[in-house]
């Protein structure tokens, strides 16, 4: 420990795993590479020693390894650098870890805590570095890289405040117009010439100003009316080809509302569109007693789709978290208040180049060298997006991900490259909103009403994002494009979301009047907008606005976009408890599904919900934007028609988000005939609304080659991303494209309906794209009526209850279909063309097999064709486009073998096609991953033995285990219900289903956050049970679970409180998830939790959110589990969502995990899914913990904790995959039993 009188620097554990430091050698061109972390300490005044040891346990965090944290002489020479948080900012780990020494009694010695890296760096044969590997080791924008360590008086110092300066247009000997044109290219405003000539007039000697403006003035005049927070160009009048449009872009949009606005509650007017949902119930604390109750009433839902191209193209995990962030922000600041609940994401971006497996069709055209690659906004942007949602607890359950790099001939020997250099980044969801907050009302504020700020402090960050992101990328300053990446902090978030519920949870009594996100153009585009709105004008004291950076000037506090307030890796799919359908489908959790779907609410036998689904196909674009645009619409519908919707197409609702390089020639009409063609035309023959989008007119980057000096340029086609949403009658109902084999259905049939009458155009197919072709026919909606004919006949089959399977035909035609639907099955199929192919040519089988026209593929038992085939009679297609094609094979077959006639014209093993199909993933994340785990999941693949999920149940799920209930007590509900505190902390995020599976089980559940126990408002003496629940607690920044844990174990009331409770031996206790890694940290103060593992970062370097086959074990009758009853021997699958999962025995405790094990302490483990035997095997044991330990007890049974989440399935069909005897179970899932156990145990 270095030290003198007012600093401290503290080392802490390694930063990097073996894996970890391998990878980042191998971008950088190291031999290898290792990190330490490093603490630095701003006290107040000296420590004493008690004071320290606290300081020192507070610091002790982190896995114990035998990696070195540097390199030795002998190893070779090596390099060292040091990282550390940027002079004059605060970072949010520190706000968090600071926090936490001052509720562990430091807050007079301690000032700050900051954390930096020591990276050790050995140096590989050529003893050179990567170019740019400095830009790897850190964050320019938040961090600082030196080969020297820091200066912490400099660190920790305030720097005087900047002042505000004014741009001088009078007396500086220029016209007002050339300084403001020099203004505009220092400052990166974006101004359009002809905003500067008005500005020129306004400010110029004649105007009605005619002063010089402040920079505060001119920034926030060019983010409030940049492209991105104005969309001039959608509101704008048209002339095509000298001829002047009739309409406007927006107006085009908004025709679909006027012509059909119904089941609409808002559209246009807000953060996000408002629909009509369904009666069902609000679930919330009593904001006077903390107990949790239902509510019934309307709950309606939010739609909303954003992007984040420009940031993630500069910066990806931190641009397409503070996308997700920003979206999430819009959900929760609709109305008066409103509360996000599902995600979606998108990305596009050129081709990937990953190394060692290029692709023929792949080109290699360069990149500015400030943006990043294609490849490394695939590796960093969904991790960053997944990380975001993760954090503040919303579950992403819908996505895509496309590649386009093509030449194309433009005429006159002249071609051009379209594509996606800048990205594009899609984030979106739904929401939910009470009716009475669900429209803001500008007559209820009133004048003297307090503008209230919340969120995280002000930094000079994200300064100019909505500027930067109305440019053609390239053309302003590399420096620039970096100081408009936002940084995300979804705890905070998290936070301001968690008061935002406590106010909507009063009712008519909310004190939230207007409510508005802080987004692009930060507070200089919020408080404007949302005074605007009130009809009054407002005073703003800029100094009172929190900031990190205390240096700020007052342009910097009122423009800068860091606010996280009201702001296909593997992610949160379960979080909320609601999710009934997300991406990974069936017993082997394939990700292919075609519709997202959650349950409206936390109620007992609810079936009513909400689907979401997209749909895009920019590629056509290039051929026909109408086409285009008609086509992303259908390809929305047909996935969105997977789920049980209410009336079909008549409340489905659209979001539109539009990409262009509109000023690029051509480009402008293509979008004027794109918004045409469905605003217009589709969309109100199809009877359906665009009440929600975006768009983003510079889909372009320019740049010069270093080497050649040669100007280059790619132009992004013409891109429509269309997300659907509706409202479900029966979220069980849901199709999944994942084929049903004969032992469990018998002799099936596969029928597919052509919505093309036959027609079969290649271009701007997947095939094309690989053959570096385009063309010059695409698919198209070839008849608006059949197609809504498709969909009166898809309600009588879901009424009919006999589809088996469904999958649309898109990206690759009907040989992907039916690929797909194989891989998700684990089965083969026999396909017969003969009804669909003109003959066994190679032309007419790959027209046929890889056009992209619309269609579908339904399976349904043999026996039910007749009956398939009657629905569409009634109500749907022709007959002539409804065809029998296959069948799926006996269990021994597992091959796609398609015919035409008797002529054998393709076969391949399912496992050999699904291993090609999973090979672009499988090497992404061996990059970004360890590679080991990575290795065994792709090699999982080939294994047609692995029967996947499964129910083994040694209980009957619909038996709640509690003798003592009566027909009576059953019929109405406990008048005595035990209290269980269902505990959290900041950052914790699961609340609600954990409080919604102890009250249905008959317990009262009672909101209680720490600082209520810490305080002494509340005492754990009045409950019986206690529940942590999961999330990330002081964002994890000292360790998982660890920061929440030392905030008990190190403040002597609070110590004292717990461990009475756990020595009452009427009490229980459970932790999930966070909650566990909690529990386990407080092992001291629970009896018979000395031999505890604590748990630790995951052996695949990454969070994991996943389901996984457990085995629950509990055979000491003598001390049973509270939570177990009658589960001993039960294997069943649960959902998995953490990063720090993997447990670990310290050497000190004396235990090994096979003791453990022998001793009955691991009471959950996770088992191989063919030998329900525990397993070290990933990904069916997660997180690399050693015999599979999932969950701990205690030695008396009273505690329970579990890393995997029961609470989140306890509804009755929510669960990724369900067998068909979950109907039989009832409205709450077998895991409702834990819940049932603990009110059988209180009796």
């Amino acid at each position: 420990m270095a030290s003198d009188s007012t600093y401290l620097a503290i080392p802490g554990s390694v930063a990097f795993s073996r894996s970890r430091g391998r990878a980042i050698a191998a971008s950088i061109g190291a031999q290898d590479v290792r990190a330490q972390w490093v603490h630095y300490v701003y006290l107040s005044q000296p420590l004493d020693a008690p004071q320290q040891g606290v300081l020192e346990q507070l610091l002790h965090y982190g896995d114990i390894t035998d990696v070195p944290p540097s390199f030795n002489a002998e190893d070779g020479p090596s390099d060292v650098f040091h990282i550390f948080p940027r002079t004059g900012t605060i970072s949010p780990w520190s706000s968090q870890a600071t926090g936490i020494s001052h509720v562990c009694g430091l807050r007079k010695y301690v000032n700050r805590i900051e954390r930096g890296m020591k990276i050790s760096c050995l140096r590989a044969g050529s003893g050179e570095y990567k170019s740019g590997y400095q830009d790897i080791l850190h964050d320019r924008m938040t961090q600082v890289i030196s080969e020297e360590e820091p200066d912490l008086h400099l660190m920790f110092s305030e720097h005087s405040r900047l002042p505000l300066e004014t741009i001088p247009l009078h007396g500086s000997g220029k016209s007002p117009k050339e300084v403001l044109q020099e203004a505009n290219k220092r400052l990166g405003l974006a101004l359009e010439e002809s905003e500067i000539d008005y500005l020129a007039e306004a400010y110029g000697p004649n105007g009605p100003i005619a002063r010089d403006p402040t920079d505060v003035e001119l920034f926030m005049f060019a983010q409030v009316n940049s492209e991105h927070c104005r969309h001039k160009q959608f509101n704008a009048s048209w002339v095509i080809d000298g001829k002047q449009m009739p309409n406007s872009l927006f107006a085009m949009i908004r025709n679909t509302h006027k012509k059909h606005p119904e089941y609409t509650v808002s559209a246009y007017s807000d953060n996000a569109a408002v629909l009509e949902g369904d009666e069902s119930a609000f679930w919330a604390p009593n904001s006077a007693t903390g107990e949790w109750n239902h509510t019934k009433e309307l709950v309606h839902f939010l739609a909303k789709v954003e992007t984040h191209n420009h940031p993630t193209a500069v910066s990806p995990y931190p641009g397409a978290a503070t996308g997700s962030g920003g979206e999430i922000r819009d959900e929760g600041a609709v109305g008066r208040g409103s509360k996000p609940k599902a995600g979606l994401a998108g990305y596009c971006v050129s081709d990937l180049l990953i190394p060692d497996l290029k692709q023929p069709w792949e080109l290699d055209v360069g990149k500015p060298n400030h943006i990043a690659s294609s490849l490394d906004i695939m590796l960093e942007a969904p991790i960053g997006s997944a990380h975001y949602n993760n954090e503040f607890g919303r579950p992403c359950i819908a996505g895509y991900f496309r590649t386009l790099l093509t030449e194309i001939d433009v005429g006159n020997g002249q071609t051009e490259l379209r594509g996606y250099h800048k990205p594009i980044m899609i984030a979106g969801g739904v929401g939910t909103v009470r009716p009475n907050h669900a429209i803001k009302k500008p007559e209820v504020v009133k004048p003297g009403a307090f503008l209230v700020v919340l969120g995280g402090p002000a930094m000079l960050i994200g300064l100019g994002g909505g500027a930067a992101s109305s440019i053609t990328s390239g053309e302003g300053s590399a420096d620039l494009d970096f100081a408009s990446v936002q940084r995300g902090n979804a705890e905070v978030q998290r936070r301001a979301q968690e008061v935002i519920n406590a106010c909507t949870a009063m009712g008519d009594n909310n004190p939230i009047k207007f409510i508005h996100d802080v987004g692009a153009g930060g507070l200089s585009n919020a408080l404007p907008e949302l005074i605007h709105d009130s009809g009054l004008g407002a005073t703003f004291e800029l100094r009172e606005v929190d900031s990190a950076d205390k240096s700020m000037s007052p342009m910097q506090i009122w423009c800068c976009e860091a606010i996280d307030g009201l702001e296909q890796p593997r992610t949160h799919r379960t979080v909320g408890g609601l999710t009934a359908r997300d991406q990974m489908v069936g017993r082997w959790q394939t990700p292919v599904s075609d519709v997202a779907v959650t349950a409206t609410a936390l109620v007992q036998g609810v079936k009513t919900g909400e689907a979401m689904a997209m749909g895009e196909k920019p590629s056509l674009a290039l051929i026909s934007p109408a086409a285009s645009a008609r086509m992303a619409v259908a390809e929305s519908l047909m996935n969105i028609a997977a789920a049980d919707l209410v009336d079909r197409l008549s409340r489905v609702k659209l979001s539109a988000n539009w990409m262009s390089a509109s000023n690029h020639p051509g480009e402008g009409a293509a979008i004027y005939e794109a918004v045409e063609a469905i605003g217009m035309d589709l969309c109100p023959k199809l009877g359906i609304s665009i009440p929600v989008g975006k768009d983003s007119m510079s889909m372009k980057m320019k740049w010069k080659d270093e080497a050649s000096q040669e100007a280059k340029e790619v132009t992004a086609p013409m891109s429509l991303v269309i997300s659907a949403f509706a409202p479900v009658g029966n979220f069980r109902k849901t199709w999944t494209p994942a084929l049903r084999r004969p032992e469990e259905v018998g002799e099936s049939v596969l029928m597919f309906v052509d919505l093309s009458f036959g027609r079969k155009t290649l271009g701007g197919s997947a095939l094309a794209q690989v053959f570096k072709q385009v063309g010059d026919e695409c698919p198209d909606v070839r008849d608006v009526e059949i197609f809504k004919d498709f969909f009166d006949a898809t309600q009588s089959l879901q009424d009919a209850g006999i589809v088996l399977a469904y999958h649309d035909r898109s990206d690759g035609g009907l040989f992907t279909t039916l690929a797909e639907m194989m891989f998700a099955g684990r089965c083969g199929v026999e396909i017969m063309l003969d009804n669909i192919c003109s003959s066994s040519s190679t032309k007419d089988v790959v027209e046929t097999l890889f056009t992209e026209e619309l269609g579908a593929v339904f399976q349904v038992r043999k026996e039910h064709e007749i009956q398939f085939r009657s629905c569409f009679a009634t109500c749907g297609p022709p007959a002539g486009l409804i065809h029998k094609i296959g069948r799926v094979s006996e269990k021994a077959k597992t091959n796609l073998t398609i015919y035409h006639k008797h002529t054998l014209v393709y076969r391949n093993s399912r496992a050999n096609l699904q291993k090609t199909w999973a090979t672009t993933s499988y090497n992404m994340q061996k990059i970004r991953d360890n590679a080991a785990c990575a290795d065994q999941e792709f090699a999982s693949i080939a294994d047609d033995a692995d029967p996947g999920l499964s129910w083994n149940l040694t209980f009957d799920p619909k038996d709640k285990a509690m003798p003592f209930m009566t027909s009576l007590t059953q019929m109405s509900p406990f008048s005595n219900k035990p209290r269980v505190a269902i505990l959290r902390e900041q950052g914790v995020n699961s609340q609600a289903e954990m409080a919604f599976a102890f009250s249905n089980a008959g317990f009262s559940a009672v909101d209680v956050h720490m600082t209520d126990i810490i305080s002494g408002r509340v005492s754990l003496a009045s409950f019986v049970g206690l529940a942590a629940c999961g999330g990330f607690s002081y964002g994890d920044v000292l360790g998982a679970g660890q920061g929440w844990a030392k905030s008990v174990l190190l403040h002597e009331n609070t110590r004292n409180e717990f461990q009475s409770f756990f020595q009452r031996p009427d009490t229980f206790a459970l932790g999930v998830c966070n909650g566990c890694q909690f529990l386990s940290r407080l092992k001291d103060l629970i009896p018979g939790a000395q031999n505890w593992p604590s748990f630790e970062r995951n052996a695949s370097e990454q969070y994991e959110g996943r389901v996984c086959m457990v085995r629950v074990s509990d055979p000491n009758p003598s001390r049973p589990s509270v939570f177990l009853h009658g589960m001993n021997g039960s294997s069943l699958p649960i959902a998995v969502a953490h990063g720090e999962g993997r447990a670990s025995f310290a050497p000190a405790s004396g235990a090994t995990p096979q003791s453990f094990v022998n001793d009955g302490g691991a009471v959950v483990q996770y088992v191989d899914t063919a030998t329900l035997k525990p397993t070290m095997k990933y990904p069916a044991n997660p997180n690399g913990s050693p015999e599979g330990i999932a969950g701990i007890r205690n030695a008396d049974g009273r505690v329970l904790a579990i890393m995997p989440h029961p609470e989140r399935t306890v509804l009755g069909g929510i669960a990724s995959y369900l067998p068909t005897k979950a109907e039989e179970w009832g409205d709450i899932g077998p895991w409702g039993r834990v819940f049932y156990s603990a009110r059988r145990w209180v009796g």
